[in-house]
């Protein structure tokens, strides 16, 4: 179990384990206070539907594929304190037809394209976007999505720019903060914010996890973004 400051995580029936991508997704996706419900688009344990659910008073659907990570992330949404604001669907986002839209949709996408499966069939599935492309993806937020929406995900440098291809003429950057583990490392992934009208000048920042390589030398930034979850903050 992995325990927050206002909920925990069971995920022993889940594939994918928390991560720091999840929570800085989470984290960082822009909550509006007009925003009446929200979509996660393949939740795994339910880590970024809690997060926003814990940010915010909207209904939040997570859709799942996994038997196993939807049934265990319905399990984590009624242990928290908005269990009764959280749907749980057990479905692929290209079937699922909610009959509404959404004013956020965030997903930490599959994105491994030529890199060989892994042996264990949900993992494989939960890392690597044979099962949801890019353009299968795209076209789902474009069909759940709200007129005035945004659409958040977090991706390594090369799948980012891939998605934004994808999406070009359709869905457009208003927002990108580029992530480095430490000033050396240089950036591992993007956190993307785009919505359906081309943004003149879209908003760009960095955020550097940690200052160095010691295990608690976490940046000031960082700890803001993330310190209403982790218990080390």
């Amino acid at each position: 179990m992995f325990r927050f400051k206002a909920f925990a995580v069971r995920q022993d029936r889940c594939p994918m384990k928390v991560g720091t991508d999840g929570v800085l997704l989470g984290a960082w996706a822009r909550v509006e206070p007009q925003d009446e419900c929200f979509l996660d688009i393949g939740t795994g344990t339910g880590l970024i539907a809690l997060m926003l659910a814990q940010r915010s008073v909207a209904r939040i659907t997570a859709v799942e594929i996994d038997p196993g990570s939807a049934s265990q992330a319905r399990e984590n949404a009624d242990a928290s304190p908005w269990g009764e604001r959280i749907e749980v669907v057990c479905s692929s986002v290209q079937a699922f037809d909610p009959g509404c839209r959404f004013g956020l949709i965030v997903s930490n996408p599959p994105f491994y394209v030529d890199s060989l499966t892994c042996p264990d069939r949900g993992r494989s599935r939960a890392r690597h976007a044979e099962t949801l492309p890019f353009a299968e993806l795209r076209d789902a937020v474009l069909r759940l999505l709200a007129p005035d929406g945004r659409f958040c995900l977090i991706l390594p440098p090369q799948e980012a720019a891939r998605f934004i291809g994808v999406a070009a003429g359709r869905l457009f950057v208003s927002r990108c903060t580029e992530v480095c583990p430490t000033p050396a490392r240089g950036v591992r992934r993007c956190l993307l914010e785009l919505t359906r009208r081309p943004c003149e000048a879209p908003e760009k920042g960095s955020l550097t996890i940690a200052s160095g390589d010691g295990a608690m030398d976490y940046t000031p930034e960082y700890r803001r973004l993330t310190r209403d979850f982790y218990l080390k903050f």
